[in-house]
């Protein structure tokens, strides 16, 4: 059955698959990024997301590939680091869905990410493994409470093969290519599943 689909970072490596994916599969995919796409939208500013959903309309599903965290040694972390990334991936994640609830349809879905880091943590990347448990969190718990039979997972990509620079922060680490992180959100959105934590 075809959905309507609104991927959130469709700019990026994995988005680019999701909605390469779910186009190839037979769905509408509404591409959302900062500054192109269908849309223009930032997830750390709520006013813009409440923009987004009220332009977009009804829909089926959400799939967030978007989210930023800052990455340094532990002892030169500041405040602005710690704000910044939870203003991004934490609670733009977790404002997308509250802000979406009114416009999803019933049975519909939301697609988070969080990242190997929630059970890996490795140098520079406390926040990182911070922010990722607390996406996870969100999900498991938020699963049981959405109305209108809304299901809501979380996707936890180790590092992307196509991403070369963040190579040498992961060593040991075996890369996983994006569109099999793909088909992991396809895996979500089109499945019966929920509060799940689906790891690449």
């Amino acid at each position: 059955m075809q959905k309507k689909i609104i991927v959130i970072g469709a700019s990026g490596t994995i988005g680019k698959e999701v909605s390469k994916r779910l186009q190839d599969t037979g769905h509408e995919v509404v591409s959302v990024s900062r500054i192109s796409g269908d849309f223009q939208a930032d997830i750390s500013d709520k006013k813009s997301l409440e923009t987004l959903f009220k332009n977009i309309g009804s829909f089926d599903a959400v799939a967030i590939t978007a989210g930023e965290v800052a990455a340094a040694p532990f002892e030169s972390l500041t405040d602005e680091n710690y704000s910044f990334s939870i203003g991004s991936k934490l609670m733009g994640q977790i404002n997308t869905v509250r802000t979406a609830l009114p416009y999803i349809n019933a049975g519909g879905s939301f697609t988070l990410v969080s990242g190997v880091l929630t059970d890996e943590p490795i140098l520079g990347g406390t926040i990182g493994t911070l922010i990722n448990g607390g996406v996870e969190g969100f999900v498991k718990a938020a699963s049981n409470e959405l109305p209108k039979a809304v299901r809501i997972n979380c996707i936890s990509p180790t590092v992307l093969t196509e991403s070369k620079t963040f190579h040498p922060f992961f060593p040991g680490f075996i890369p996983v290519e994006s569109w099999k992180v793909a088909r992991a959100y396809e895996r979500a959105i089109s499945g019966i599943i929920t509060g799940r934590i689906i790891k690449v």
